[in-house]
């Protein structure tokens, strides 16, 4: 489904990503896993088309993507939810939803709407409450089921557990499974590296913009350099 050849990317003159080489097929939940700094966010902006990359290709069901602008990756299903959340704090929850379908999945909007609360209950019952007022783990769920109103192929989830209480942490990766098992393909870009390779198939290690390992989830939970690195075992 996506598949990002020999990518150099940055700003201006910084340099952030080295040759980045992955694939996310059908189906799958591929995870990034790195720390602050090491060009995830970077890659992420890439791929959705807010950044133009120096080098190589992000091909997406056979198209190159690479350069293209942000409304047309959009337009192909490729959706991120942004590191931060970044709801529309001085809209209402529904508000909030309804601009995700904007550019796609329009015509099927409150059929959207009810896969979105059947997924997130909680927001249904807050459709009327400004989005600036919900708790973090109310915000992230606006934010994945803003994205979901567009109807995504694939969804590129940029650090979702970041700020959370260890209850939500693990509410939301369980979200995640969910929608994966109704046959979502998910880019999971993560610095929680455990419980990402708990759900995912595969994934990637990225260090100074560049792959550093890769395999499947299951086998790099007992990777020692993933441990030394990350765990501090």
């Amino acid at each position: 489904m996506l598949e990002i050849r020999n990518l150099h990317a940055g700003y201006g003159s910084m340099k952030v990503l080295h040759g980045i080489d992955l694939n996310v097929s059908a189906g799958e939940i591929v995870a990034l896993l790195g720390s602050n700094g090491a060009g995830k966010s970077t890659l992420n902006n890439n791929i959705s088309g807010i950044y133009k990359p120096t080098d190589g290709q992000i091909m997406f069901e056979g198209v190159d993507i690479a350069g293209v602008r942000s409304e047309n990756v959009v337009d192909l299903g490729v959706i991120q939810v942004p590191e931060g959340r970044r709801v529309f704090p001085n809209m209402t929850v529904r508000e909030n939803l309804e601009l995700g379908g904007y550019r796609r999945g329009r015509e099927r909007r409150n059929d959207n709407l009810d896969r979105v609360t059947n997924v997130f209950p909680r927001l249904q019952e807050r459709f009327g409450q400004l989005a600036g007022t919900l708790s973090g783990g109310e915000q992230q769920m606006l934010a994945i089921g803003r994205a979901m109103m567009a109807e995504p192929r694939l969804l590129i989830l940029d650090e979702p557990s970041l700020g959370l209480s260890p209850l939500l942490v693990e509410e939301m990766f369980s979200l995640i499974r969910k929608l994966n098992e109704e046959g979502l393909s998910i880019f999971l870009v993560e610095q929680n590296v455990m419980q990402s390779l708990e759900i995912a198939n595969r994934a990637y290690v990225i260090e100074n913009g560049q792959v550093v390992l890769s395999g499947a989830a299951d086998e790099l939970i007992d990777d020692p350099e993933l441990k030394k690195s990350y765990l501090g075992l």
